[in-house]
């Protein structure tokens, strides 16, 4: 399948739709959640990390569909990583996977994700 580029990309429109990574974790070492106050996008990432890697990631919130396949993508992005190599995830690579022309007014839906997982991993508690 080739992805359309645009805002609504066919893997946004399939990562909102089935998100791989959206489920709350049981017992996650990690814990942060932010919203974007102009839209009202809020997402809640938990990490489970092991020997500080994350072990596993995941991710509860309303959000559009921007946004919540920016944070299904970033959760697959850091699973298996160490936790500073998960903190050098930029908004390039998710932009990358996502495959799509997001406009200046939405980029915040894409980089809400980025700042609630660095916001985790600079001391989120559960």
């Amino acid at each position: 399948m080739i992805a359309t580029r645009g805002p609504y990309s066919d893997v946004i429109r399939e990562r909102w739709r089935r998100p791989r990574f959206r489920r709350p974790l049981a017992g996650p070492s990690l814990v942060a959640e932010d919203v974007n106050p102009l839209c009202g996008d809020r997402v809640r990432i938990m990490l489970r990390l092991d020997d500080g890697r994350v072990a596993e990631a995941g991710f509860v919130g309303d959000s559009c569909a921007i946004c919540t396949a920016s944070a299904d993508v970033l959760a697959e992005l850091v699973t298996g990583r160490l936790a500073a190599e998960a903190r050098a995830v930029e908004t390039a690579d998710v932009l990358s996977v996502l495959q799509a022309d997001i406009r200046p007014t939405r980029m915040r839906c894409v980089t809400l994700p980025l700042s609630v997982l660095a916001k985790a991993l600079n001391g989120g508690v559960a």
